[in-house]
């Protein structure tokens, strides 16, 4: 049964698709919401990373022709061979996306020409000052825009300021004479991907959607509308896109409260998650949230940076953002010099296995993990690292680190050698009983350890 939303979305297109029927300047309008909702168009998404690989797989399963476009010729090649380059949970689907008959992977912008759907899924980072580096949107809407028809219907899906999509985007596909609205349509419809999450995938989590104007809207709310299980019209592509900087935003700023009370409750002798599992069992007004030794991914530590540089520059401002993101960016340090205190005199020389360096368990994604900087820090004060990760055989290449090791078995050996073993990440498919059975001493900044037989000494960092 179609839910609420998508009732309404049904009335609003048709009111739509009636008003421009009228006009025979409006065809394409017509054409192009034929085949987005006859599953007849072609959909190109650009980028085909953690967010449009996944989105690639649920369009091509709602049967449209699917171009994956990416600038990286390995990513092409894996693609085409259905080699999967974003970890084991994924290779089943990369496997049956190169067994498509719909769908084809290329770098040439060339092939883009041909499709009546755009989404752009490609990286939103920050500079080295913290300031939104918006050069990957803008290259590929510059590409985007070279090969631009009539028709058209451009998205993106990557997280940024509000306001870019109007006021980036959209002077740069205007530059070669269309019109949105007219010529050729834009919308932004945030990504909310989990990568690892079995329960909630793609085609299960509603789609906000906003469009620069009613027939943008009307275009991208009918391509959502069969893909996803529903979609959520919201009046603009500022609010869009602001909308997504709130979900990174609550938990950047909940998990930095948690992480404070941390390191306030360690000087009380209180256990934080004893104290966090206790609220929790409160059936309302109360959602747990737990700390860690520092944020990872590329949502939390990045996203809310862009709205905090976005107020400043129309003279707002947003202390929560920034105080968060001072306690948040702390929190690997305090893990080191916690670890480095039970060290005691030893420090320089003391070996450590660090277990786990994803930034999130039982996935291979590695992007702004903290374990980069509790290594490097630990490294800086003449330990001797280790680390053992099952799903990261070797430490990803990173923007701000460079570090050569590779993951090590997890046997009695490297135990019992270690004179510390820090706990960064707690992956499914570690053996905390071998842990717990060998390890001197060990610093859990996961609370992994809770309920298993410890032989040496525990320290919850």
């Amino acid at each position: 049964m179609p839910t609420p939303s998508n009732l309404l979305i049904g009335l609003f297109l048709e009111s739509w698709r009636d008003k421009n029927m009228m006009s025979n300047d409006k065809r394409v309008d017509g054409r192009t919401h034929r085949a987005i909702v006859e599953s007849t168009a072609t959909v190109a998404i650009v980028g085909m990373g953690y967010v449009g690989f996944p989105l690639a797989c649920v369009v091509n399963r709602a049967g449209y022709e699917v171009c994956g476009f990416d600038v990286d010729p390995f990513k092409v090649e894996a693609l085409a061979a259905g080699q999967s380059y974003l970890g084991q949970l994924a290779v089943a689907r990369f496997a049956e996306l190169a067994d498509s008959e719909k769908f084809s992977a290329t770098a040439n912008p060339e092939n883009i020409r041909r499709c009546d759907v755009v989404v752009l899924c490609v990286p939103t980072p920050l500079d080295e000052d913290n300031v939104p580096d918006l050069s990957y949107v803008i290259q590929s809407t510059e590409m985007v825009a070279d090969v631009l028809r009539p028709g058209m219907l451009v998205v993106l899906e990557s997280t940024t300021w509000p306001g870019t999509t109007r006021e980036v985007m959209l002077p740069i596909l205007e530059s070669g004479g269309l019109k949105c609205g007219t010529d050729f349509f834009l919308a932004y419809s945030p990504e909310r991907e989990n990568p690892g999450d079995e329960v909630f995938e793609t085609a299960s989590i509603p789609k906000v959607v906003g469009g620069i104007d009613d027939a943008s809207l009307a275009l991208a709310c009918a391509f959502y509308a069969k893909v996803v299980c529903d979609v959520v019209p919201v009046s603009s592509t500022e609010v869009a896109e602001a909308s997504k900087i709130v979900e990174n935003v609550y938990r950047c700023v909940n998990i930095a409260l948690v992480n404070e009370l941390k390191v306030a409750f360690e000087k009380m002798n209180i256990d934080v998650w004893e104290v966090m599992e206790a609220s929790a069992t409160k059936p309302f007004g109360f959602q747990p949230f737990w700390p860690g030794p520092g944020l990872g991914g590329h949502c939390i530590p990045i996203d809310p940076f862009y709205l905090s540089w976005r107020a400043r520059q129309c003279g707002g401002e947003t202390r929560f953002i920034e105080l968060a993101g001072e306690i948040n960016t702390a929190m690997p340090g305090h893990v080191v010099d916690q670890t480095c205190a039970e060290l005691g005199d030893t420090v320089a020389g003391s070996r450590v296995l660090v277990i786990g360096v994803s930034y999130k368990p039982n996935v291979s994604d590695a992007r702004e993990t903290p374990a980069a900087p509790i290594i490097e820090m630990l490294q800086a004060r003449g330990c001797e690292v280790s680390y053992h990760d099952p799903h990261c055989p070797t430490f990803p290449v990173m923007r701000q680190y460079t570090i050569d090791l590779s993951s090590v078995p997890l046997d009695e050996a490297h135990l019992s050698a270690a004179d510390a073993v820090l706990i960064v990440t707690d992956h499914d498919a570690i053996d905390w009983q071998l842990i717990g059975t060998h390890a001197a001493l060990i610093m859990d900044t996961r609370n992994a350890m809770d309920g298993i037989a410890v032989n040496g000494r525990l320290v919850k960092a």
